[in-house]
């Protein structure tokens, strides 16, 4: 092979797909490449020309426009074109022009479609376009599983205790007690066929406490009996990869209470009953309903274990972000709605009728672990600070403690009904939506990100519904705010460069990785909040709001359903971040290092990212009108 041949080898072997490929493959890629080289601006690719390459740039970048000339991608060295035209034998759906000087390797149509029938992989990476990627990723993901498909890998918690067939009766009830189980294996040294893998031991049968009850104490055998003489053996076993219902209905068809779980053969542990049952009780609405029976904050902290065992399980068995986010968001609820109910019990009934309104992320029914506090009362217009203010303080302290308390951390901010500001009548919060639509300052626009998502939580909470309302109609009226809105939901740019590769976090705790709430899913969500006060949408929750929005026509539903996707996906990858955290006993945060992706993982990433990107450009051209009315004649 010739040296020039070797350095295209070595060079195309450093970038997906061509990673995956053998030397072989590689070898006959670099033989039949051809080399051409483009001037900035100089056309690569016209519409409609037949494509008879796949294009590999080399070095410098090159765009890809639409049909209608606007800028669709840009791509740099290790990135590949032309692949959609190869497969659908069409000609070319984007044009392509260099941006920079660039070098283009050629890769005959023939070396291409021999890559993309012999290699899963390389056929995996290019026959997916980028949004079709996306949605595929969120499809894949939002399948959420019903609750008894959890593996029985998943309710194993120990590694199984196991004694050998010729120990006494006395001295297995002091293992188990010394082990704290509630049952042992028994194992035999056989000669021969399977056994319990490295251990060289067939597992012969179970004995449980249950046993050494009745078939020892109650029938009066002395502590010297070998335990083989009392345990139970056929046993029934049940591998790891079945699911949880099956286990249970395996115990209800043969009258056990225990099952080993095994794997090839070998036991990897025991579950009981109980471990089901305990297993179910992390269910999300078991856990809301189990507020409500507390009758103390003591009573309600026992419970966040089960919070965060709520989440886990969800993500862990794919439930999509709206179902996470929502089942959070009621836990949350719950947890104010019984404070408020503690605080009424031990202040007395409120002398005014009053709404406690939850703000953000519980209002929107997108909620995390990682979350604070943020929060605010509405009053009745019959509100006398004189007479009636200590009353709603003390409430709200009450509540905002105890949240704290529970794991929702006082708002850094100070957006909490506990603040003056924050604990006004209703007619005040008329006046002040009515003030910061009207007239948008920087002050407004922040409030409009945490205010503008609310719910009632407890009390009048038509209050809250009111105030709703009011909202979309004076937003939806108003394109000065709406322009000055959609200004300032362009201000946290997604984490991409140039050449559409990830910026990320270069020094701090967080080095090298991407803060996913604060440069993904807040933008998001500051995007889609300016189309729904456009529609006049009172929904809070982001999937509903462009639901509306796009029946209103002021998305488009391809334009809607790609900021789904992308929502989706960011909000999955945060979750199962936070999940991992938990499961490894690690600080929670949005961080996630882009590097510990799989290769599909992070270019769907960026399709993400770039989703945002593109939105939040057409934010620019969708409320221009409203920006010319605000320089006046």
């Amino acid at each position: 092979m010739e040296v020039e041949q070797v350095e295209i080898r070595e060079h195309i072997r450093r970038f997906a797909p061509f990673s995956s490929l053998s030397d072989e493959q590689l070898d006959d890629i670099a033989r039949s490449v051809e080399v051409a080289y483009f001037r900035a601006g100089e056309s690569i690719l016209s519409f409609g020309q037949t494509v008879e390459h796949l294009h590999f740039v080399r070095s410098g970048s090159v765009e890809v426009y639409r049909r209608s000339g606007e800028l669709y991608n840009r791509l740099g060295e290790g990135e590949i074109f032309g692949q959609f035209s190869l497969l659908s034998g069409r000609g070319a759906r984007f044009p392509v022009r260099a941006l920079e000087d660039s070098l283009i390797y050629f890769i005959p149509d023939a070396t291409f479609r021999m890559l993309f029938d012999e290699v899963p992989d390389f056929a995996d990476f290019v026959e997916v376009e980028d949004r079709t990627r996306l949605r595929q990723a969120g499809a894949v993901q939002s399948g959420a599983s019903p609750i008894m498909t959890t593996p029985v890998a998943k309710l194993v918690g120990r590694t199984p205790v196991m004694i050998d067939s010729a120990t006494t009766v006395g001295e297995a009830a002091a293992h188990m007690t010394d082990q704290n189980v509630s049952s042992l294996l028994v194992t035999e040294r056989t000669a021969g066929h399977r056994d319990t893998a490295a251990s060289g031991e067939d597992v012969i049968g179970i004995v449980t406490d249950r046993d050494l009850r009745q078939r020892v104490l109650a029938a009066g055998l002395p502590y010297d009996t070998l335990v083989s003489e009392v345990m139970s053996t056929d046993l029934v076993t049940v591998a790891d990869d079945d699911f949880a219902f099956e286990a249970l209905l395996l115990m209800l068809k043969e009258n056990v209470h225990r099952l080993p779980v095994m794997h090839r053969l070998r036991p990897v542990g025991v579950i009981a009953l109980s471990d089901i049952i305990t297993h179910e009780t992390q269910n999300s609405l078991f856990v809301a309903r189990s507020i409500f029976h507390k009758n103390s904050l003591e009573d309600l902290y026992s419970l966040t274990g089960d919070v965060q065992a709520c989440f886990v399980r969800m993500v862990n068995e794919d439930a999509n972000s709206h179902m996470i986010g929502t089942a959070m968001a009621t836990i949350g609820r719950s947890f104010k709605q019984r404070l408020l109910q503690l605080g009424e019990e031990q202040l007395g009934p409120p002398p005014v009728p009053y709404c406690y309104l939850a703000l953000g992320s519980m209002a929107r029914d997108e909620q995390f672990l990682l979350t604070d506090q943020d929060n605010a009362m509405v009053i009745d217009d019959a509100f006398d600070p004189q007479a009636h203010d200590d009353y709603f303080r003390e409430l709200a302290a009450f509540v905002s403690d105890g949240l704290d308390r529970l794991g929702y951390p006082y708002c850094k901010g100070d957006i909490m009904a506990t603040n003056d500001t924050w604990r006004q009548p209703l007619k005040v919060w008329r006046e002040r939506f009515c003030q910061w639509i009207g007239r948008p300052s920087a002050e407004s626009l922040l409030h409009s990100s945490i205010f503008f998502d609310l719910g009632g939580v407890h009390g009048q909470v038509q209050m809250a519904d009111e105030l709703k309302a009011l909202i979309a109609e004076r937003a939806s009226a108003t394109p000065q705010f709406l322009f000055c809105l959609s200004q300032n939901a362009q201000n946290r740019t997604p984490p991409l460069g140039f050449f559409r590769d990830f910026v990320v976090e270069k020094s701090g705790r967080h080095q090298n990785s991407i803060n996913l709430k604060r440069r993904g899913t807040a933008p998001l969500v500051d995007v889609i909040r300016v189309h729904a006060l456009a529609a006049a949408s009172q929904a809070q929750n982001s999937f509903r709001r462009l639901e509306d929005t796009a029946a209103a026509g002021y998305l488009t539903a391809s334009t809607a359903a790609d900021l789904r996707d992308a929502l989706e996906f960011i909000s999955l990858a945060r979750a199962r971040r936070q999940a991992h955290d938990v499961e490894q006993g690690n600080e929670l945060n949005n961080n996630l290092d882009p590097q510990s992706l799989s290769a599909f993982e992070r270019r769907t990433l960026k399709d993400a990212f770039k989703v945002l990107s593109n939105a939040q450009r057409a934010l620019k051209y969708r409320y221009r009108t409203a920006q010319a009315s605000l320089r006046g004649p």
